[in-house]
Formats: structure tokens, C-alpha cells, sequence
């Protein structure tokens, strides 16, 4: 092939699936994508991409030779590292997908020192706690919650939350104080709704060392941690969430910490990025900023 941008484009098609979104990301109009893809099958004498009215998918020609392209680029990317990393300092913008309560909790408080230590780089972060496929959205580094299910991601582990069960003193003065998860069923649970599969979180106990699960809901349930913890200081019910979120409530005595001898250890909590990506100086950078902030937090996260 003439031009390694051929390839690129073509990676970033089978990636995205879609001429318009690799345009995007390509700074390249849908038109251009096209004709570029076009131009790459003549000159190899192949069909690589099965195109309909709706989408775009890979041939199986087409899956073989993007695998090979996507390795070829990230060595190219690679090597184009190795030289620069001595002198590279982080700049360019770095994308980022946060949840919410880590968010708000953790990378708010600490972000100022971050942006001042790197005058060159622009931070453009979505806090949300939807599921995103990283590589069609092109962001670089996101925190994620729970056990990695991507083979297209390199994961390096934060921490893992703790999650306790609490409620507000008005809550368990008209209703009483549960002794066991048994007891649970007999009280307004909040529950943490999980808004990709429409499911609720369940609740995981552990007593000498025997793991407890628990399905539990109420008359409300949230998508949003905070959320769940402001219903559980206005009296609503009782919650399951995690130090990191309700903290700042137990330590001021708005909620109250219940059957501490059920404390189960939450999920690990890691920063992702692309594996077909070299870790470019700025994700390398906010990656080391997480690892620092999380160990100040220490028994939190």
C-alpha cells in the first residue's frame, strides 16, 4: 500500500463499525472514509468490509487482515514512543469515562494539582456510570468498577471498594436496627439498579468466611450512588454502598453503620485503557495521578 493512512482508516472502520464515527474520530468526512477503503480493496484485491445501508462489518478476509493492520500500527506506535518518551511531556487532550461517586469523590477534589502539573494537556471527562465501549468512543482511560469483561483493554488494579450497609438514626428509630441480612427482609431496602442490564445490585454479605447473597429492592431504587445515599440520610430505607460514597455521612452521624460482622470486600477498581494502543505520555500520566489519589484514600477505596 501507498500510505499508511490507508490502514488507519480502515482499523478505525473495522473498530467503529461505521464510516461516519471513524470520520470523527479521523478528523475525515464519512465520503473521504469511504473512497479511502474503496481505494485500499482495489489495490489489494480483496473485500474487506460488508457494507449495508445500516452498518458496516468485517469479511472474513477483512477480520484477519484488521487484526494484522491493528498490530502493525500499535508497533508503529510503539516504536514512535520509545523515541519520544525521553523528551515527551503529557499535552493533547486526554478523554476520559469516570463513574459518578469515584468522580465526584476522588478525582474532583485532587484535580486542580493534576491541571497545574500538566499545562498542556486538555481534560474533556464524561461522569456517568453507563457502559461504554472505549474503543468505537475513542477515549483513553476510564475507571471501571467491577471485574473487566473487554479482551480489547489492559486493566491495572486500584484498589478494591468496601461496601457496608447504613442507614439514618431517624430510619432505625422508627423501624429498628437489623442484627442479620435475614433480618433485611423485613425492612425498605434501597436498591442500586444496574441501568445496563436493568437488574438490581445484589447484596453480598460474608460471615465466618461463608459468603451471603441477598436480592433485595424497595419502593425506590437508583442508577446513581449518591442518590442512594441521600435517600438513605433522608430516612427512606436502609442501603448497601460503599465507604468511598457514604463516608463523609458516617463520620458526621447522619448514617449509621449496620451488622459490621457482614463487611464483605466490593469490587476492584481499575484504570483502563486500549490494548491496542501504546500508553501515550498523557493517559501514562493521569494513570500514575490515579494510582496516587487512590492510595491517600486508603481503607475508602
Amino acid at each position: 500500500m501507498e500510505n499508511l493512512n490507508f490502514m488507519r482508516v480502515f482499523v478505525k472502520v473495522g473498530e467503529t463499525r461505521s464510516f461516519t464515527q471513524a470520520g470523527k474520530q479521523l478528523g475525515l468526512t464519512a465520503s473521504a472514509v469511504s473512497k479511502a477503503i474503496s481505494r485500499m480493496e482495489r489495490e489489494l484485491g480483496a473485500t474487506l468490509l460488508q457494507r449495508t445501508t445500516r452498518s458496516v462489518g468485517l469479511t472474513d478476509d477483512g477480520r484477519r487482515f484488521f487484526e494484522h493492520c491493528r498490530e502493525i500500527l500499535a508497533d508503529i506506535e510503539r516504536a514512535r514512543h520509545m523515541l519520544d518518551q525521553s523528551s515527551s511531556s503529557p499535552h493533547g487532550t486526554l478523554r476520559l469515562h469516570i463513574p459518578i461517586g469515584f468522580g465526584q469523590r476522588v478525582i474532583m477534589p485532587a484535580l486542580p494539582k493534576f491541571l497545574e502539573s500538566h499545562p498542556h494537556l486538555v481534560v474533556d471527562a464524561e461522569f456517568s456510570d453507563r457502559s461504554v465501549d472505549m474503543v468505537y468512543e475513542g477515549i483513553d482511560v476510564a475507571v471501571v468498577i467491577g471485574e473487566l469483561a473487554d479482551s480489547r483493554l489492559i486493566a491495572r488494579h486500584l484498589g478494591d471498594l468496601s461496601f457496608i450497609v447504613c442507614a439514618s438514626p431517624e430510619y432505625l428509630a422508627r423501624h429498628g436496627e437489623p442484627r442479620s441480612p435475614d433480618d433485611l427482609a423485613h425492612h425498605h431496602c434501597l436498591a442500586y439498579r444496574q441501568m445496563h442490564t436493568g437488574r438490581y445490585r445484589e447484596w453480598q454479605f460474608q460471615k465466618d468466611g461463608k459468603p451471603i447473597h441477598k436480592a433485595l429492592s424497595g419502593r425506590f431504587n437508583v442508577n446513581n450512588s449518591h442518590a442512594l445515599m441521600e435517600a438513605a440520610k433522608s430516612g427512606v430505607g436502609i442501603a448497601m454502598t460503599s465507604t468511598l460514597i457514604a463516608g463523609d455521612a458516617l463520620r458526621s452521624g447522619e448514617l449509621k453503620r449496620l451488622m459490621p460482622d457482614y463487611d464483605c470486600l466490593g469490587p476492584p477498581v481499575s484504570a483502563v485503557y486500549p490494548a491496542s494502543r501504546y500508553l501515550a505520555p498523557k493517559s501514562r500520566a493521569f494513570i500514575d495521578f490515579l494510582v496516587r489519589i487512590v492510595a491517600e484514600h486508603g481503607d475508602a477505596v
